[in-house]
């Protein structure tokens, strides 16, 4: 976005030298004289000799971690014809195997010392940059701290590149590319190809093209390895529990073997040509499932330089801005019926994925072959921007936002997490800006706030050209009665519906309080200090109770749920049509005296949500806030037990959304699939089924709307537990006045209902599916189970197989095989209907290769259960666990599942963890592995799109 000069003088003279005290080091001059902001001294930024950038910080959040990473400012967009897809390629090859680290020497080091593949040990290609990611790492010594350095500077410049690694790791690559290409992402390629005619931005997917990356010469990868990876285009971000010095003078040490790159190629990016009449790209094809019109308006990007003074935050200041405002009519309009489209949004940013032109970007997606309508409706709202702008109540709300979002960030300014710190110095490399410590960034923004007025928003937002730099985007499926426009037919469209009359946005304000008259208090009757876990328990007077346990583990975070034995099985006037939107359907009325978008305007500018649900047998409750707006929280949960509003009209827009959405699933060649194997795995149960068009049509409202409330209307029985940063005199009375007053009977007699739990399908099962795809698919699903002991014993033993099952088969089926991406794999303990221990085994891979890949699965358990499993493959399981447990025992979330788990269950699954997980031998996984692979309930079903012959 380009703001005006008149604009940012005005501005400048406003803030410089007063908002920000500008440290001396800021005073030299950027493009237009503004001085570039302070860098946050928290973070040691310098470079090497030989160009290499580092970035070190010391921060304990979580503490003994560290995050890794090594960051290339190239990407898809610095490959040649010959290399489409190698910038790719390459980030999968570095992990087999550098210099110092053979083979699977990278992974196998982390993994040993409890880092997990995928999660801790990752990377990510696009068009502008490949960036490396080592992510909460153990550094308990400094002999870890230097073998991670080591690994970054094998990463920049001592990849093997082996030719059997290569060939090995092609069939990966296309795995990937297999399970992401779908209709919806053939219509992005070919929509790309339109928005940039004739511009290398339009050719370079990060995939690339199968068809190279089966067969390139391996000299083409390593000519693109030694051209791009060299140090000055690289930089390190090395951010956690470590001494800065320390790591900084590794980093010289380490990487002073490489020098710096002689005659190296110029790092060009690549233009982007403005266009004085609208481009448009129409795109469809058989198997999208998303219908959606996209308008763009494009601008320069603001240079680096400007970015890094009071320029930049002011730009994302006004953008925020914008964004909020822009989203909330959006969501005004398609909760009404016969929206002219299903959901709509705004994004200021890069134009589409282009480092190098911003772009304004509208998108709405539409009813299927509605495309006129949703253009029409969306140029309505850019039409109503550009000719009236915002009015104050919208500008006032969206201020509040941004400001609780930025008091938020100094809250927790203390507790942020390193890996949020490493994205930012990754970001700050890549594209420059600024860099402010928080405190600096909360008291600009404060100011950006107080001084920067609506007439200036509006300036900003009407200032786009309608008519140049334009790009209209149409996606659709592809059906002979779905009629889509010529380009000259769009365009004319367009054009006309730039001239359209509408109306200016009501001046609509919202000051209401969430409850008018306060229910009468009830009371606190018994108190119990340090229960379980160092909890207060409080009992109320209506029969609930409270559970509570203070944390420090972030400043501002309030965590609750509720829980009560009960659940949709005691409706017994319920059909499964009424169970299974029953947690949709009721909420969409709103609360109270406000439906859904007055209720959302009455609650801007507080960060305080709750829900309540309804499972088979509980009833539920989630909410979470800060400590300033606990009591907008629990005034909430008061309203959703008595005040669950209907509302016809939103019902009706419910219903128009959900079909259309159904409609558009139908496309993909694989939406059959969930139907087809939920009723073959729970036969006779068909509130597990998905939902059809003629049951939503056939939605009784009213029923469903008095089915939900019931299970809240008697609140006895409830036990509430809350989790964070509280204050005990804070809470106390706002317990009292919205909890202790809830509506309760003398009694509560529902039960839940275990027995009717359904039970997946028993014994020894095999099904094949197969349907036509324009890209050949198969999927293979393996599920076993026997029964067992709800224990924390059983469920430790059965992570630990999870966790050896899960290197295992990307040993065997991603490396070896390049049968899948990925394999999932999960490990359960079901309690009901009876308790039973399960393992599941799933994944996506050629249809010709199903058969075999599946043969490995068993495989797989057959060598566990004849040899034990692999020590090696033990030993990082149980590391991974523990490391995952001393991280889970700093987080919020992870204390209120297991207070309400012990609360509600009597388990204590946190104080004998490292205990009970030491006590898990290999011959404990053995004997499981066995049980599960001796077991006659067993299920394998096979997906393969038709037209395919095995081949092993």
């Amino acid at each position: 976005m380009r703001l005006k000069t008149a604009f940012l003088s005005i501005f400048s003279a406003l803030f410089l030298g007063t908002t920000l005290g500008l440290a001396p080091q800021a005073k030299a001059q950027a493009p237009g004289g503004m001085p570039p902001l302070p860098i946050d001294t928290a973070v040691r930024i310098g470079k090497l000799p030989n160009g290499l950038t580092y970035f070190i910080r010391h921060n304990e959040e979580p503490k003994g971690r560290a995050e890794f990473y090594i960051a290339q400012k190239v990407g898809s967009m610095q490959e040649e014809e010959s290399q489409r897809g190698l910038a790719h390629f390459l980030e999968h090859i570095a992990f087999n195997g550098t210099k110092n680290f053979p083979g699977k020497g990278i992974i196998n080091f982390l993994e040993s010392i409890g880092a997990s593949f995928g999660g801790n040990i990752n990377a990510y290609t696009s068009f502008d940059k490949t960036v490396y990611t080592l992510m909460k790492i153990p550094v308990p010594r400094q002999s870890i701290i230097d073998s991670c350095i080591l690994v970054l500077h094998d990463w920049s410049s001592f990849i093997s590149l082996e030719d059997k690694e290569i060939d090995a790791e092609r069939g990966v690559i296309e795995e990937e590319w297999r399970r992401s290409n779908s209709g919806d992402m053939r219509n992005m390629e070919k929509l790309l190809e339109l928005a940039f005619p004739g511009n290398k931005y339009g050719q370079r997917l990060p995939i690339g093209t199968m068809d190279i990356v089966r067969n390139f010469p391996y000299q083409v990868l390593r000519d693109y390895y030694k051209k791009w990876y060299r140090p000055d285009l690289q930089a390190l971000v090395i951010v956690g529990d470590v001494d800065v010095n320390y790591v900084e003078a590794q980093i010289k040490k380490i990487f002073a073997n490489i020098p710096a790159p002689v005659g190296a190629a110029e790092r060009v990016y690549v233009p982007v040509e403005d266009n004085d009449k609208p481009i448009v790209g129409i795109v469809a094809d058989k198997e999208a499932t998303r219908n959606s019109v996209i308008i763009s308006f494009k601008s320069d990007v603001t240079p680096a330089e400007a970015r890094a003074t009071l320029m930049g935050p002011l730009e994302d200041y006004v953008q925020s801005i914008l964004t909020s405002m822009i989203a909330q009519r959006f969501n005004d309009i398609v909760k009404k019926p016969n929206a002219p489209f299903v959901n709509a949004s705004v994004e200021f940013g890069p134009y589409l994925i282009a480092k190098t032109k911003d772009a304004a970007t509208y998108g709405a997606d539409f009813k299927e072959g509605q495309w006129d309508t949703a253009l029409k409706g969306l140029v309505a709202e850019i039409v109503r921007i550009k000719k009236f702008g915002f009015t104050p109540a919208e500008f006032d709300r969206a201020k509040k936002e941004f400001l609780v979002s930025v008091k938020n960030t100094f809250n927790e300014r203390n507790k942020r997490t390193s890996e949020a710190w490493a994205n930012v110095y990754v970001d700050y490399f890549e594209d420059g800006g600024y860099l402010l410590d928080i405190p600096t960034y909360y008291q600009l923004n404060q100011g950006l706030a107080e001084q920067f007025p609506l007439e200036q928003i509006n300036a900003a937002a009407q200032q786009f050209d309608l008519n140049k730099n334009v790009f209209i985007g149409l996606t659709s499926v592809e059906k002979p009665e779905v009629k889509l426009p010529s380009v000259e037919e769009l365009i004319k469209k367009y054009e006309e519906y730039l001239k359209q009359e509408v109306e200016a946005p009501k001046n609509e304000v919202s000051n209401e309080k969430l409850i008018d008259k306060l229910p009468a208090k009830g009371k606190i009757v018994k108190e119990q200090k340090n229960a379980q876990f160092g909890t207060t328990v409080w009992t109320l007077s209506n029969g609930t109770k409270v559970y509570l346990k203070k944390t420090d583990y972030m400043e501002d975070e309030i965590l609750l749920s509720g829980q009560r034995p009960g659940g949709y099985y005691n409706l017994s006037k319920a059909t499964p049509l009424d169970l299974k939107i029953l947690n949709s359907v009721p909420q969409v009325g709103g609360l109270g005296k406000f439906d859904e978008s007055a209720l959302e305007k009455a609650l801007t500018g507080r960060l305080a949500s709750l829900s309540t649900s309804v499972s088979g047998i509980e009833d539920n409750v989630s909410g979470s806030t800060t400590k300033e707006d606990l009591e907008t929280m629990l005034q909430l949960l008061y309203l959703n037990f008595t005040g669950i509003r209907a509302d016809k009209e939103a019902f009706q827009a419910w219903q128009e959304r959900t079909i259309s959405s159904i409609e558009a699933r139908k496309a993909n060649p694989l939406s059959f699939l969930a139907d087809s194997v939920s009723r073959f795995l729970y036969p006779n149960t068909p509130e597990r089924y998905p939902l059809t068009i003629d049951e939503v049509k056939s939605v009784n409202y009213d029923k469903v709307l008095q089915l939900f409330r019931s299970r809240f209307a008697n609140a006895r029985g409830f036990n509430f537990y809350f989790v964070g940063n509280i204050d005990e005199a804070q809470l106390r009375p706002l317990v009292e006045q919205y909890i202790a007053s809830l509506p309760a009977q003398k009694v509560y007699t529902d039960k839940a209902q275990t027995s009717r739990v359904p039970q997946e399908r028993l014994g020894t099962n095999s099904k094949e599916y197969s349907s036509p795809m324009a890209t050949p698919m198969g999927i293979v699903i393996d599920a076993l189970s026997v029964p067992s002991t709800y224990s924390q014993q059983e469920l430790l033993t059965g992570a630990v197989l999870e966790s050896i099952l899960d290197q295992l088969y990307t040993k065997t089926i991603r490396e070896d095989a390049g049968g899948a991406y990925s394999v999932g794999v999960q490990s359960e303990v079901e309690r009901y209907p009876s308790v039973r221990n399960s393992v599941s085994v799933q994944f996506q891979t050629d249809p010709a290769k199903a058969v075999a890949m599946n043969e490995l699965v068993f495989k797989g358990l057959d060598g566990i259960v004849k040899n034990g499993p692999s020590a090696e493959y033990f030993d990082k399981a149980v590391k991974n666990l523990k490391k995952a447990h001393g991280e889970n025992l700093r987080k919020n979330q992870y204390w209120l599942a297991q207070i309400e788990r012990f609360f509600s269950q009597g388990f204590d699954f946190v104080t004998n963890y490292d205990k009970v997980l030491d006590s898990v031998t290999p011959q404990a996984v053995q004997a499981l592995t066995k049980k599960l692979y001796d077991s006659k309930d067993r299920t394998t079903i096979l997906f393969r799109s038709s037209e395919v012959q095995d081949k092993k």
